[in-house]
């Protein structure tokens, strides 16, 4: 079992720039790939980024890339989303997943941290 819990999220103007943070309990941290996802008011969610277990790959959503950066600190077994030159439409639910049993799938969730970009 993984607990995943988000932090870092709140309310910034377009141009700014805020730092989401992922803390994960349970089995081996290093041991499986992790990802962000956001979901904002009616839409489906979506990919924002993955890192591998020992941060030795990352994939970006084209529509971050370049402006947002995923890493990971095994040693305090937390998840980071450093996003830059934030845009309102980044404004969404953002969570952070774990793809623990499987490589091919994120079955463990956190809960959710808002993410608020104004014009």
């Amino acid at each position: 079992q993984v607990q995943l819990v988000e932090s870092g999220g709140g309310l910034v103007q377009a141009g700014g720039s805020l730092r989401l943070s992922c803390a994960a309990s349970g089995r081996a941290f290093s041991s499986y790939s992790m990802g962000w996802f956001r979901q904002a008011p009616g839409k489906e969610r979506e990919f924002v980024a993955a890192i591998g277990g020992s941060g030795d790959f990352t994939n970006y959503a084209d529509s971050v890339k370049g402006r947002f950066t995923i890493s990971r600190d095994n040693t305090k077994t937390t998840m980071y989303l450093q996003m830059n030159r934030l845009k309102p439409d980044d404004t969404a639910v953002y969570y952070c997943a774990a793809a623990v049993r499987s490589a091919s799938r994120y079955d463990f969730w956190g809960q959710g941290t808002q993410v608020t970009v104004s014009s």
